[in-house]
């Protein structure tokens, strides 16, 4: 298959492992972080691709962490943040303007701030607070192509704190496998089990259900990068939520509708029992109308499981792009919107 990828999304996908490896490098013995007992709560501030950041960390470190851990995707800072608060900014281009103002917000109140960017104002701003900093490497064109870079240090941050205590484990567990599923997905091409999930999704819109935290993570991160590398549209739900209320949709849909939407089941060793029956249950009164794909992570933690979904997402994505003749890098109608916004 000849594929239109003008910005090498293909390859990027392939250096996940070293992308999480040199991320978590980078984040090691930063200087002027709080001590661990000052801390009653953790926010991570980021949009888009810098914010499925927060989604990792929140699902892999909240079971570990000992104090609430909180994701914001918008301008607010919430208002419990104070001195007692350990933030972490994220940006890839450091001027993501929900980012700027939150951050801001939260420095003014006295958080204490790590900011992890490719500079721009928040790095900017950053400096002017003396706040500890994670670069995030240039030349990566898209931001969701960074996620490793992004999603990483937060973790080692709270390992070398001691709230996340065997962070830096499960991180090597992580590159490990995502160095299995990588040989598995690229070298095989169009062969690869990525290219035939993304066939048997064909034209269809794909809603994307997970499991618990680590599985809605996952659901969003293969929901956004169809938005993104696709250019189509796509959804996500969780369990066992949804077996409360959209279940119902999907049994009253006919035929007709059945040809449209195809239900991607993301599996995990962490779910609760009642949630893997729920899969089964759900799979079963979906299949009688609906294409029904599953796909099941591999590795050792949390994080390793979570990372597997994630980069067979982005394969199956960039596979769906190619189907299409999409390119899966630019995103002109993001461009378009944020020149509108500066307007």
């Amino acid at each position: 298959m000849a594929v239109l990828d003008t910005v090498g999304m293909f390859d990027l996908a392939d250096t996940w492992p070293e992308q999480v490896e040199a991320a978590a490098a980078a984040a090691r013995g930063l200087e002027g972080l709080p001590r661990s007992e000052e801390i009653e709560q953790v926010v991570v501030l980021g949009m888009g691709g810098s914010g499925m950041a927060g989604d990792v960390l929140a699902a892999v470190a909240t079971p570990l962490v000992p104090v609430p851990v909180v994701v914001v995707k918008s301008y607010e800072c919430p208002a419990f943040v104070g001195d007692t608060t350990l933030v972490f900014a994220v940006s890839a281009s450091g001027d993501t303007e929900e980012t700027i103002q939150a951050a801001s917000d939260a420095a003014v109140a006295g958080a204490h701030m790590v900011v992890v960017t490719g500079g721009g104002e928040l790095g900017r701003l950053a400096s002017s607070w003396g706040a500890p900093t994670v670069g995030v490497p240039g030349g990566i064109p898209q931001p969701r192509a960074a996620l490793g870079s992004m999603a990483i240090p937060p973790l080692v941050v709270l390992d070398e704190m001691g709230l996340y205590r065997g962070g830096s484990y499960w991180v090597r567990e992580a590159v490990e496998q995502l160095e299995r599923r990588r040989e598995q997905l690229s070298s095989e091409g169009d062969a690869s089990p990525a290219a035939e999930v993304a066939r048997r999704i064909g034209t269809r819109v794909p809603v994307v259900h997970g499991g618990g935290a680590l599985g809605a993570a996952a659901a969003t991160r293969w929901r956004t990068q169809v938005n993104e590398n696709a250019k189509r549209l796509a959804f996500s739900s969780v369990q066992p939520e949804l077996c409360h209320n959209e279940v119902v949709g999907w049994a009253g849909a006919d035929g007709t509708l059945g040809r449209a939407l195809a239900a991607v089941l993301l599996r995990h060793d962490g779910e609760h029992p009642q949630v893997s029956r729920r899969f089964e249950l759900v799979a079963d009164i979906i299949g009688r109308t609906f294409e029904v794909v599953c796909v099941r992570a591999e590795g050792d933690g949390d994080l390793a499981q979570l990372l597997d979904l994630v980069i067979f997402g982005d394969y199956v994505s960039l596979w769906l792009a190619a189907q299409a003749g999409e390119d899966p890098g630019p995103v002109a109608v993001l461009t378009e919107l944020k020149h509108r916004l500066a307007d």
